[in-house]
């Protein structure tokens, strides 16, 4: 039974992860958007917000296989957004398909999904009898997604109109009666005595009838099932005068025996009741085949779907706007207030949003003031390339980029213990190893690399580096104070008259104020450093 909501007609596309995922994750902060989706919010009845739930791992984990694995097509986001689009109409659903997997799958761990040999190889019976419970549980939890699925009649995206079409036809009505059915007529094997007043209880009783000889010993023979049904009876105490009575009653009956009075008998009967109700089982074991692996795919697809809720919960808690991206040329890049999630989730300030628009550019180059925001945006666009690859929905009013499988991130490294060799060194190591893999279906984010060096020898290096990946066909956004390497750029670009080459710096206003806008603005040599030396030294000197 296959599920498929996170890739049409497939459970799972064989496609390779990001290279260096830990590094992107660390780079761009993603850490703090699984955390936000593993936590539901609970408000109070007034609509505020009375506190987060505690976050589940699960979820978390999920979200970061996924978010790390890029869709190759607009179709594939779009199937995907389609599924969001549903998943927030139908929070509850959403929900409850993963806690009944979750829980299902729970349960079935605890009776022991995989025995042990030693348990194989014990009492036949016990087993058989953790063979029924899980039966029950798959019974009971397919018949509780049948009842969600068929209550929710206004669903439109493709992935779940098919799994609820297949669904119902692979576990249609006449099939779940049938398994209840026969889950019924054993279930003597595990029922217990039901509580309430003595006079009230009963007990389920099975009704086997045979046919069959018996030979000496009271061996039976030539055995062959007519029938099998439960009854519910009253329950009388063992030893009671009426329970007694009972056994020398059916004792006597023609066409009965009693169990009690023969040790013999009773151990035949024991055996008798293993193995019919193990024959019965075995029937209901070859239909459950069909739905082994399909409580794992709908956790994890249904994991991802709920920590994506719970992601667009937290950006609306936020006053996040955000939209559904959609793909481009991929030398195109176009967004409007685009904003960094991450420092929206984490501060109380409301976070400056910018608004760009690129054609035909496959080198971008930020300079300008410290502290000017130049960092932030460049994390708000490689946030938001990650999740319009994966189809989340993106932190901008609008959002349109190409599709680039491969993702590099290069940000400079605050020194360390753990590191064996210069800071320079580091970076340069670190960049050999994205050159070897990386391509012309690539984007590589650099965060002012190379400025562990004086600027002349990092201008030099920056410049032969981009220099040639550029020439590769390789998209790169770059945020440098390397001022001499990008005037470099800015000179030659010059000279051509489409040079696919765009200039932002961070806006500065005349009072050293940072707006923290990017604008359309050739390199200047200067990063205003001493606005920052005059803001901490005369804040210190008065």
């Amino acid at each position: 039974m296959k599920v498929c909501l996170l890739y049409e007609d497939v459970e799972r596309n064989n496609r390779e992860k990001y290279y260096d995922t830990a590094s992107i994750i660390k780079d761009l902060g993603l850490k703090s958007i699984f955390d936000a989706a593993s936590k539901k919010l609970i408000y109070g009845r007034d609509g505020h917000l009375v506190k987060a739930d505690d976050p589940d791992q699960y979820l978390q984990e999920t979200l970061k296989a996924v978010m790390m694995t890029p869709l190759y097509t607009w179709e594939e986001i779009s199937f995907r957004q389609e599924m969001i689009k549903d998943c927030l109409e139908h929070e509850d659903l959403t929900r409850s398909l993963y806690v009944v997997s979750r829980d299902m799958l729970r349960r079935w761990s605890e009776l022991g999904r995989v025995p042990s040999e030693t348990f194989q190889q014990g009492n036949p019976a016990a087993k058989l009898l953790n063979e029924i419970l899980v039966l029950e549980l798959f019974m009971n939890s397919l018949s509780r997604v049948k009842e969600l699925l068929t209550e929710a009649d206004d669903l439109k995206a493709k992935g779940f109109i098919s799994l609820k079409k297949e669904f119902l036809e692979k576990y249609s009505e006449d099939r779940e009666l049938y398994v209840k059915s026969v889950l019924e007529d054993i279930s003597f094997y595990t029922d217990s005595i039901s509580e309430g007043e003595e006079d009230r209880k009963t007990v389920t009783r099975p009704r086997i009838v045979l046919e069959c000889g018996l030979e000496d010993g009271l061996k039976f023979s030539s055995m062959k099932l007519e029938e099998i049904s439960t009854e519910k009876t009253k329950y009388y105490k063992p030893g009671s005068t009426i329970a007694l009575f009972k056994d020398i009653v059916e004792a006597r009956t023609p066409d009965s025996f009693s169990a009690v009075n023969d040790i013999r008998i009773a151990e035949q009967t024991k055996t008798l009741e293993v193995t019919v109700v193990g024959y019965l089982a075995d029937e209901l074991k070859a239909f459950m085949e069909e739905f082994n692996t399909f409580f794992d795919r709908l956790k994890y697809q249904m994991g991802f779907y709920l920590a994506t809720v719970q992601l667009v919960r937290q950006l609306e808690r936020f006053e996040l706007e955000w939209c559904y991206p959609t793909v481009c040329e991929r030398n195109n890049l176009e967004f409007e207030e685009l904003k960094e999630c991450v420092m929206g989730m984490g501060i109380q300030t409301k976070v400056v949003g910018n608004t760009c628009s690129f054609e035909k550019k496959d080198l971008l180059i930020v300079t300008g003031a410290n502290q000017g925001g130049k960092s932030t945006f460049l994390r708000s666009i490689g946030i938001a390339q990650v999740m319009l690859q994966c189809g989340l929905p993106v932190t901008a009013k609008s959002f349109s980029s190409g599709l680039f499988p491969k993702i590099f991130v290069h940000f400079t490294r605050r020194e360390d213990s753990e590191m064996n060799s210069g800071r320079l060194d580091e970076e340069l190591g670190r960049m050999s190893k994205i050159v070897d893999e990386i391509g012309d279906d690539s984007l590589i984010l650099l965060n002012e690399s190379f400025a562990t060096t004086t600027e002349k020898e990092g201008s030099v290096i920056a410049y032969d580096i981009i220099k040639a990946l550029s020439e590769a066909g390789v998209r790169i956004l770059t945020v440098t104070h390397l001022l001499s390497f990008a005037r470099r750029i800015y000179e030659e670009s010059r000279e051509k008259p489409e040079p696919a080459i765009e200039f932002l710096t961070a806006e500065r206003l005349e009072d050293g104020t940072r707006t923290f806008k990017m604008i359309r603005h050739e390199p200047e040599l200067t990063s205003f450093g001493l606005d920052l030396y005059e803001e901490i030294v005369g804040k210190h000197e008065s």
